[in-house]
């Protein structure tokens, strides 16, 4: 084999937009089609719309419009506008921003001056509008290049930009945006900015009382032991409650960064609410009966906020500001100070709480031997998990490389013959397949003592790495992967009852999916079309003529390892698992899983459609 040449024509200088371009996942993560809340067409919706609140913080506007319709989204603030003369710069050239030297942004998230320059690089269309005190600048690009540097015209519209931008269909395959995880974003902004007005394609988002409303809007407040706990202090804000749900909940923020892995502020905040707790009882309680049920949300900032990834989903900070405290210090004395007032204040919170957690004390040494013997049987597993077949790249892997931390994935499969299939199809570096011996146990109603007690559940909460909560968790996708007929759909009840019930937060926070497989193969000697539903199958015959040849896949062991390459690539089709904020997890699991109700016999009567296979007829 010839080496490689390697000299001067061998060394290559990219500009702005084609670095942006090459490697996108240096700045916005991972691509995705937005199935996922953490694909790049969100971020790019984020980067925008963080300029409009820096504006809001500086005391610059109060409302911001956003309308999301088809691929294009527009974006505008009432902020001062960028000045004229560099909206050009501010909007492509790389380390061009207003915040570097100006220490009212110094508790900005947005200081690396990529942010919109990574929108427009990605974006087949891209147009920038600023106004200033009457005259207004508009500029025009095609992914990263100027179609239109218009002159500055004389206007009567309200100060303020407006930025409108279509990312890229090259880039961002076969991709939509979900209204689900738009208006997640938006109340995120309109809890973390009190007095600031959202309008989202013609609906208003505002908040009044901030982490409060958070809380209460993300629980039953029929279901929790205490009302809302809410703390506000100079760059802080907390809350938090207890509820019966198993496990632990918590949406921790930085500079209005909503930081879905957590951190060092997290972490504080965790650590701070047991002591203060202990201290207050004069019980040493153990940690996890004080967190046992916890809802809670964190907001701080700070100066130059560093994060482990550029997605910012995680903070790595450990000071507060080049002379404050550190991040702990400072959470745990504001927490000591102010959550130890409020229980003096508030006996009967202080009562309910302490009920919570003598209950949750109970649980716990009530499943200590079967926890004890299961974690064990579980370790010997590990060493040889025959479920399992692992992949190489981890979401808890913090060394790796980002994009590939993020397309993390497991696959829970059926039967020997569809994980079979999906393991030699499967991309070895980030995708892993746990297999299911056949129907998992219904675990409506029980107490999570089944976890343990169910081999199967065992092995499962293991291989995600979930038994002590999220922040460790090993796959950004867990996908139930099942066939598309009535026993499938029953195995993907059973498995999401299973995590509803003991993991609610690994489905609330976006991590749970269904893999879309296709139901029809229609080819001819030249093309092959595969096809996800009857009228996809209709227009694929129309479209291919003569008598194509038409096999329906029953399950997913009858699509060959070469085929099912191309269903779980760079095209997979994922349903993410959305929980409506309208209806409790309780009442959805009594309604599918409990037992034969009238409402849900009408529901099935009603929505019954029998499918026959029938010999297809084309005529050419």
């Amino acid at each position: 084999m010839a080496n490689p040449i390697y000299d001067e024509s061998t060394i290559r200088s990219l500009d702005w937009k084609e670095h942006i371009r090459t490697r996108p996942g240096m700045y916005i993560g991972k691509l995705g089609d937005g199935s996922s809340n953490d694909d790049g067409i969100y971020i790019l919706l984020k980067e925008v719309v963080d300029n409009g609140i820096d504006e809001f913080i500086m005391g610059h506007g109060k409302t911001i419009e956003i309308r999301v319709s088809d691929h294009k989204v527009t974006v505008r603030d009432y902020g001062r506008g960028i000045p004229l003369g560099k909206v050009v710069d501010c909007v492509s050239k790389i380390n061009t921003g207003g915040k570097y030297d100006t220490a009212a942004f110094q508790k900005s998230v947005g200081l690396n001056g990529v942010g919109t320059k990574a929108v427009n690089a990605l974006s087949e269309v891209f147009l920038v509008q600023s106004v200033r005190d009457g005259k207004m600048k508009e500029v025009e690009y095609a992914r990263g290049e100027i179609l239109e540097n218009h002159d500055i015209q004389k206007t009567t519209i309200r100060n303020g930009t407006r930025v409108m931008f279509k990312p890229d269909p090259k880039i961002f395959k076969n991709y939509h945006f979900l209204s689900e995880y738009v208006e997640n974003q938006i109340w995120n902004y309109v809890y973390l900015n009190a007095g600031l007005t959202i309008n989202f394609n013609g609906e208003k988002f505002y908040s009044k009382n901030g982490l409060k409303d958070l809380l209460e809007r993300k629980t039953d407040v029929e279901k929790i032991h205490y009302p809302v706990l809410h703390l506000n202090g100079d760059d802080i804000e907390m809350a938090f409650t207890h509820g019966d749900q198993y496990g632990e909940e918590y949406y921790s923020f930085v500079n209005g960064q909503h930081t879905t892995q957590g951190g060092t502020h997290l972490a504080a905040f965790r650590e701070a609410i047991v002591k203060t707790v202990r201290e207050f009882y004069k019980k040493d309680f153990d940690a996890s009966d004080v967190r046992a049920s916890i809802i809670g949300a964190i907001s701080i900032r700070i100066q130059n906020p560093v994060f482990e990834s550029q997605t910012k989903t995680r903070l790595g900070s450990t000071e507060m500001g080049p002379k404050g405290p550190t991040v702990r210090i400072f959470i745990n004395e504001f927490i000591k100070r102010e959550l130890d007032n409020y229980l003096h204040k508030n006996p009967d919170a202080a009562e309910s709480l302490l009920k919570r957690i003598m209950q949750s004390e109970r649980e716990r040494k009530d499943m200590a031997g079967i926890k004890k013997l299961a974690n064990q049987r579980a370790k010997k597993a590990n060493l040889h998990n025959k479920k399992l077949r692992d992949c190489k790249v981890h979401l808890n892997d913090e060394k790796a490389d980002e994009e590939k931390r993020l397309n993390s994935t497991i696959f829970i499969t059926e039967g020997d013959s569809a994980s079979g299939s999906i393991t030699k199809a499967r991309d070895v570096q980030t995708q892993a397949v746990f297999s299911l011996r056949g129907k998992p146990l219904n675990s409506f109603g029980m107490k999570k003592k089944i976890v343990y007690e169910n081999e199967e559940f065992n092995l499962l909460q293991h291989a995600l790495n979930i038994e002590g909560g999220l922040e460790n968790l090993r796959y950004n996708h867990v996908v139930i992967s099942t066939d598309a007929d009535v026993d499938g759909m029953h195995i993907r009840l059973l498995i999401l009852t299973f995590f509803l019930q003991f993991f609610p937060d690994l489905v609330k926070n976006g991590h749970v999916y269904i893999l879309e497989t296709p139901l029809f193969r229609v080819r001819n000697k030249k093309d092959t079309l595969y096809c996800y539903s009857s009228t996809e199958k209709d227009a694929a015959i129309k479209e291919l003529g003569g008598n194509p040849e038409i096999t329906r896949f029953k399950g997913l062991g009858e699509i060959s390892p070469g085929e099912f390459g191309l269903f779980i690539g760079d095209s997979i089709r994922l349903e993410p698992v959305i929980v409506s904020r309208k209806i409790s997890i309780k009442e959805l699991l009594t309604y599918y899983m409990g037992k034969n109700t009238a409402d849900r016999q009408g529901f099935i009567i009603d929505n019954l459609r029998i499918e026959e296979d029938v010999l297809e007829e084309v005529i050419g």
